[in-house]
């Protein structure tokens, strides 16, 4: 559980009424053992912010399960973009599909980088 806060992140409230939208991208097989929530605020903060995966703070869950996270809501069915605009999240204008496109490669380009690559 983090301490701090960020700019970024919405209220447990706010994201109570996003949870079932989100949940829906989840393969039923082992418990989760992330806060979902938790996830969340850090996709927030990486959209706000542009930071690389790698530099998100140390108190959010690891950037490779909030990678993860990210790339299943991002699937083609708009599960993303669906959540961002119920959850009220107010980024820039640049944040649809190309944004979150751009985050995508960034995130393909460091794995790359650091020996990480899909076969």
């Amino acid at each position: 559980m983090r301490t701090k806060t960020y700019p970024s992140d919405i209220s447990r409230e706010r994201f109570d009424r996003i949870r079932p939208l989100l949940e829906q991208a989840r393969k039923h097989t082992k418990p989760r053992r992330v806060d979902l929530y938790e996830v969340w605020c850090a996709v927030l903060y990486l959209l706000r912010t542009g930071c690389q995966w790698r530099a998100l703070p140390s108190d959010f869950p690891k950037w490779r399960t909030v990678y993860a996270y990210f790339a299943k809501w991002r699937e083609p069915d708009g599960l993303l973009e669906r959540a961002l605009k119920k959850s009220g999240w107010r980024g820039s204008r640049e944040t649809g599909a190309q944004r979150l496109q751009q985050i995508l490669d960034r995130g393909r380009a460091e794995r790359e980088e650091h020996g990480h690559s899909q076969a």
